[in-house]
């Protein structure tokens, strides 16, 4: 196997048009299976009913029986409450990860959201095996690098990193969902319609994308930007489809203690000393074969 190609095929090209993010997430995944076994699923570690210190449990993970975290999304809609009434017979213990995992594609809801967080547990075993870890990252807002006088898109109101986009002098552009946010504020403008993202330079996004059924539809009206960043804990999956639709840049979370991160999800206390932010782009990124490749050439698989 050799790296993939900055450049995609005739084949390569025709796979991407004709299938979507998750379907070709999912098929690198089974590649990866059908080259080396893939540990079965342990648990699932959701949130609880009232997180402390003001956090919001938003995000659920799926561990593998080999220790590998995956993170999902779990408040869309009734998301969370629907797992938490029928978590143990949506995911039971000794499940296989990979059939697990198919249900990104084709649920909605929790079966979505546990079948992205398991592809992302795949995902992380997968980089483990083949010793690749993506660098650190302390920027917040992607490596956006925002100038006076730019367009900056934001997609889903970032409250924590307006502050940082509206000293630079840029002009900030929010796509939200939420009807009661939509108007001019101090410094920036919420609006509705995403087609006011084709005025924008940069655009930075959150990861909910991958659950929504929006990734094509905004990365479309984001035609005209030559700096796309999508980053949260959603964005642990394999970049590959992403970068080959525009994505530039993909920051998600790296779990260094998986115990003590899963200890501190499960009871709503922070859990920044036990994961840290990474940011990934296709300079730095050497392809889902690449990774098999040396996931087989390692020892101990």
């Amino acid at each position: 196997m050799t790296q993939c190609p900055a450049r995609l095929n005739d084949s390569e090209q025709w796979i991407q048009a004709t299938m979507s993010f998750a379907s070709e997430y999912l098929a690198q995944l089974a590649a990866f299976s059908e080259q080396c076994p893939l540990p079965r699923v342990r648990a699932l570690h959701l949130p609880p009913v009232q997180p402390v210190q003001g956090h919001a449990g938003e995000f659920c993970a799926v561990e593998l029986m080999d220790g590998s975290l995956g993170l999902s999304y779990v408040r869309l809609g009734d998301t969370l409450a629907q797992l938490r009434q029928g978590s143990d017979a949506l995911l039971p213990a000794g499940a296989d990860a990979l059939e697990v995992a198919q249900r990104f594609v084709g649920d909605k809801g929790p079966g979505r959201a546990v079948g992205l967080a398991t592809a992302n547990a795949i995902s992380r075993c997968l980089y483990d095996r083949a010793g690749f870890r993506p660098d650190d990252s302390s920027d917040s807002i992607g490596q956006m690098n925002a100038q006076a006088g730019e367009s900056i898109g934001m997609i889903g109101l970032f409250r924590p990193l307006l502050g940082r986009v509206l000293k630079s002098g840029a002009r900030l552009t929010v796509v939200e969902l939420r009807a009661d946010l939509v108007g001019q504020h101090d410094g920036y403008h919420v609006t509705q319609d995403a087609s006011e993202l084709a005025a924008c330079s940069k655009v930075i996004s959150t990861s909910t994308l991958l659950l929504n059924d929006t990734l094509d539809d905004m990365l479309a009206q984001c035609r005209n930007a030559r700096w796309f960043a999508m980053v949260g804990p959603s964005a642990g999956c394999l970049p590959d489809a992403l970068f080959a639709r525009g994505v530039t840049l993909l920051g998600g979370s790296w779990i260094k203690d998986g115990p003590g991160f899963v200890a501190a999800l499960t009871s709503g206390a922070p859990h920044s000393e036990f994961s840290s932010k990474y940011a990934l782009t296709s300079e730095g990124y050497p392809g889902w074969r690449e990774l098999i490749r040396r996931a087989l050439g390692n020892k101990g698989i």
